[in-house]
């Protein structure tokens, strides 16, 4: 998958399980509960994305943001810069080395997308929801857009470390595989006392950069 490619996929997101009905309900419940208790919050990710034949790797790093409704930032550092952000109305992605910045209206690039999950509002208005079994230490479950149409991917699993967003793996229609993993979160309730700011997701063109709005 390219930056953009990337980028666009994510625009275009659960104690172990013992397999027994209690774990297996909890799985998709921390899930429900970030989306209603988790008001916003930062930490650091790295991504790996993997080719459908497993023959290819691609690792990027940064930070992520995030403030509800709907307001997201993706701020990669390495191999190379690229923000992608959302004020709540629109979603820009800023590419430094191309002087470029693009913007399309938000309520056509969110839709059933893995931005969706993290930062919108309930899961299950446009995902079919189902556990999965624990691995690497954390609760996973899986995420299906119910309207595969526009979707840009095949399936997302998101998994938690107790009530901490730990993990997200997409699955693209391409057969690729993006997994994201999250650590440092500061969150509150989870030692920080204030959420993001508001001017965090606000995205101003750099003089002299080419706008396109689509």
């Amino acid at each position: 998958m390219t930056g953009r490619r990337a980028a666009l996929a994510w625009l275009g997101l659960a104690a172990a399980m013992l397999n027994t009905p209690v774990a297996h309900a909890e799985a998709v419940d921390r899930l429900r509960e970030f989306a209603r208790d988790v008001k916003g919050g930062e930490a650091t990710f790295t991504q790996t994305v993997t080719s459908a034949d497993g023959s290819r790797r691609k690792v990027s790093s940064g930070t992520f943001s995030f403030l509800r409704p709907n307001r997201f930032r993706f701020a990669y550092g390495k191999p190379f810069e690229q923000l992608i952000v959302s004020d709540g109305q629109k979603v820009w992605i800023h590419d430094p080395d191309l002087n470029q910045a693009s913007s399309r209206p938000l309520a056509k690039a969110l839709g059933q997308t893995p931005a969706a999950l993290l930062a919108g509002g309930l899961p299950d208005q446009d995902f079919a929801l189902s556990n999965e079994p624990a691995r690497d230490g954390l609760e996973w479950l899986k995420a299906t857009p119910k309207v595969r149409d526009g979707a840009g991917f095949q399936s997302m699993r998101v998994g938690f470390r107790g009530k901490e967003l730990a993990a997200v793996e997409i699955l693209d229609s391409f057969g690729q595989r993006s997994l994201l993993q999250f650590s440092g979160w500061a969150a509150p309730g989870t030692g920080a006392t204030a959420l993001p700011s508001a001017d965090r997701f606000r995205f101003v063109p750099p003089v002299g950069a080419e706008v396109v709005e689509q």
